[in-house]
């Protein structure tokens, strides 16, 4: 019997991005900005400096030294055994982060293979059984069943089921 599949989206879901913006931002500007302070804004007014995310997701060795969201390896590894499990990336944004992406995987999933990493410009084009995300702009037009991963930037989306952290993506597949 085939196993059903999951497309698990890397930032925000796999990746913690939203503490690693934090981190960079706070460092580079000497601050004490927390994730209560960003909690329910949009990522464009979350940070007190416009575009200080796209400058940090353009900037060498973000992706690559972002830390990995508890329980995420545990997790994945459980979903493995009763589903293909493929991360998709939206990465072709932010070029740099192609080869760094990869290298984080490496480091952090290393027994995800690489044929079920799938970097991409539209997540539109996956066809899987599910998706986790943490924008619902990639869960809206997706054809399979949605879970909503928890962010700063998502807390007012209410059309997808959703997930606060792994424990809770585990309890949605029963696992």
């Amino acid at each position: 019997m085939k196993k059903q599949s999951i497309a698990i989206d890397m930032d925000g879901v796999m990746a913690d991005v939203e503490a690693h913006f934090i981190n960079w931002y706070n460092k580079e500007y000497t601050e004490n900005l927390s994730k209560e302070d960003i909690r329910g804004k949009s990522e464009s007014k979350a940070f007190p400096v416009d575009g200080i995310i796209k400058k940090y997701a353009n900037s060498a060795r973000f992706f690559e030294t972002a830390p990995v969201m508890d329980g995420a390896v545990e997790a994945i590894r459980r979903l493995q055994k009763n589903y293909e499990v493929y991360v998709v990336s939206a990465a072709m944004e932010f070029p740099i982060s192609l080869t760094e992406k990869r290298n984080w995987l490496k480091a952090n999933f290393p027994f995800i293979s690489w044929k079920n990493i799938i970097f991409c410009g539209n997540k539109s084009i996956i066809n899987t059984d599910f998706m986790i995300d943490d924008h619902p702009k990639n869960l809206d037009p997706f054809k399979g069943e949605t879970l909503l991963f928890e962010a700063f930037h998502n807390l007012k989306v209410k059309n997808h089921s959703r997930a606060k952290n792994w424990k809770e993506v585990l309890d949605f597949f029963e696992i």
